[in-house]
């Protein structure tokens, strides 16, 4: 369905904004519903796990278990912020908020992240000191719990991986699983090598290695959530082709002031100005559609605004500008 706001002039502007409502609106509720379930039922497996792995690392006394016990607090906390977010994304907009509580999940994303960071220099911190003060850890005990971790975060991680693609708050937990995943692997090797030669300095050795991959994780999420927030064009989204598909639409002759920017986990929006001849508000109208459907259908962009005009972009048009160096290079 699409909502159309428009001047009757038989020149000049028209703009129009599409929503897509019905069977699509009811299936992304159903799917939401289901990723706070999954969500749900991860956050609770996961605060278990960590109380029994922080108490073993404590005993042991082995720092490769405590801070894979922190890694997984981190996650269980990333589930939470990505549940609160899931939820809270789903409210309706109103006056205030006007394109909704999508970005919520952005800032949720972006608080992970920060999260991982912070734990990745205090796990490098203390693996430090433990490599100047060793201390004999229980290799048996760290192979134990750390096997367990693995089936864990595997299978918390088969839960969240179809909705993180679409979902870059989503995503961020179910990086956090991976990460842990593979750092218990870590966790595994370094009680092998204390229980079969006796050398304490594994455990430290692999937090250092553990705190390396946290950083590593964060990278990702850290720089696409940025871009969400300073508005950058979204990742895989082809400028170039975009301009030469609006271009490219019977009846455009060009377009300037182009922007295309993510408002929050799948919905991508457009807003552009596009030239068109002497023409009807119904020929121009028909012309906007076209841009518009082609626009979804090729770059599943999904709330656009489309101002068509008659005449050449002013001087200001940021985008103009630089479509008329290009052209004079």
């Amino acid at each position: 369905m699409c909502c159309l706001a428009q001047r009757s002039t038989r020149l000049g502007v028209t703009l129009i904004v599409v929503h897509t409502h019905g069977a699509d609106h009811t299936h992304s509720h159903v799917a939401r519903l289901a990723s706070e379930r999954t969500l749900r039922s991860a956050l609770v497996l996961t605060l278990m796990f960590v109380a029994v792995e922080a108490l073993c690392g404590w005993y042991g006394p082995s720092l490769a278990l405590l801070s894979d016990a922190g890694h997984n607090l981190a996650d269980a906390a990333a589930l939470g912020f990505s549940w609160y977010a899931l939820s809270i994304a789903s409210k309706r907009s109103h006056h205030g908020m006007t394109f909704g509580y999508h970005r919520v999940g952005v800032l949720a994303a972006l608080a992970n992240a920060v999260s991982l960071v912070g734990i990745a220099v205090l796990i490098g911190w203390e693996a430090i000191d433990r490599i100047r003060h060793p201390a004999v850890a229980n290799g048996p005990l760290m192979i134990g719990v750390a096997g367990i971790a693995i089936v864990v975060n595997v299978l918390i991680g088969f839960w969240l991986r179809a909705d993180s693609k679409d979902d870059i708050n989503i995503r961020s937990a179910y990086l956090h699983q991976l990460g842990d995943a593979v750092s218990a692997f870590g966790v595994v090797i370094a009680g092998v090598l204390v229980a079969t030669t006796g050398q304490s300095l594994a455990d430290p050795i692999v937090s250092l290695v553990i705190a390396g991959l946290i950083l590593f994780s964060s990278y990702g999420v850290l720089s696409e959530s940025a871009t969400v927030l300073l508005e950058g064009t979204p990742a895989g989204t082809d400028m170039p082709a975009v301009i030469a598909a609006i271009k490219g639409v019977a009846g455009v002759l060009d377009v300037h002031d182009l922007h295309v920017w993510m408002v929050g986990p799948g919905v991508v929006a457009c807003s552009c100005h596009i030239i068109v001849a002497e023409q009807s508000v119904r020929e121009g109208q028909q012309v906007l559609r076209a841009v518009v459907d082609d626009l979804k259908r090729r770059f599943h962009i999904t709330h656009t605004t489309v101002q068509v005009e008659v005449e050449g972009c002013e001087d200001n048009d940021m985008y103009c500008i630089a479509e008329r160096s290009a052209r004079r290079g």
